[in-house]
């Protein structure tokens, strides 16, 4: 579904990614762990077009994603969920979630009940300023919001990040759901136990290359997970 092959991306003069190739296929959940800085956010910023890459290619469904804008890849069938979250803090709650699906034509009323159904928080609070939220509360509006626009591949940057831990679990178990359901989910996350935990398959990036990746089966079987992401 996702290719990455050999994608560059540099900062001035620093090699941000340097050489990384991986692949999503549908269905699945792919993780991407490694420590700060080791060029995560880049990679997804890179496949959502928010950075442009100097080397390599990206295609999704056999098709470029190179050179396209942020919504030309939305109306591809890609989400992003940003580290951050970035709601709109002065709408609602409702009015957030309408935007995940300003490029959808038609009623969104069947997925929008299923995005309450999904996170009844959202329900609770629709008619609330999203500025008054809670961390987890704005996480799960932004899960909600990108899951709108139907995506065939949601991306998402640090979903658990400064999270409480009862909420963490309620994302992960979101995350188990929607592969159940058949969404495919490229995961960037700093909570590596966890994200081996749920992934298929983990990519372990250090200083912009890949250091490591396989199965849940083999990174925790055959591997120095440990050694691999912290690059002792």
């Amino acid at each position: 579904m996702l290719e990455i092959s050999d994608l560059w991306v540099r900062f001035g003069a620093v090699g941000a990614i340097q050489g990384v190739s991986l692949h999503v296929d549908e269905g699945e959940i792919v993780a991407v762990v490694g420590p700060n800085g080791a060029g995560k956010t880049t990679t997804l910023s890179a496949v959502f077009g928010l950075v442009r890459p100097s080397a390599g290619t990206i295609t999704f469904e056999s098709s470029s994603l190179l050179g396209q804008p942020p919504e030309a890849i939305v109306r591809r069938g890609l989400a992003l969920v940003p580290e951050g979250r970035h709601i709109f803090s002065s709408l609602s709650v409702g009015e957030n979630l309408r935007l995940g699906a300003i490029f959808r034509r038609g009623s969104i009323d069947a997925e929008l009940q299923e995005a309450l159904d999904r996170f009844p928080i959202l329900r609770k609070l629709y008619d609330s300023p999203a500025a008054t939220l809670s961390g987890g509360e704005q996480q799960q509006l932004a899960i909600a919001r990108a899951l709108l626009s139907k995506p065939r591949l949601l991306l998402l940057d640090e979903p658990s990040l400064g999270l409480a831990p009862l909420v963490v679990d309620q994302v992960f178990d979101v995350l188990a759901e929607l592969r159940e359901q058949g969404v495919t989910v490229l995961l960037v996350e700093q909570n590596a136990a966890r994200a081996v935990a749920l992934a298929d398959r983990t990519y372990v990036l250090r200083n912009g290359v890949v250091a490591v990746s396989g199965r849940r089966e083999e990174l925790l079987a055959t591997v120095d997970f440990a050694e691999a992401y912290l690059g002792a």
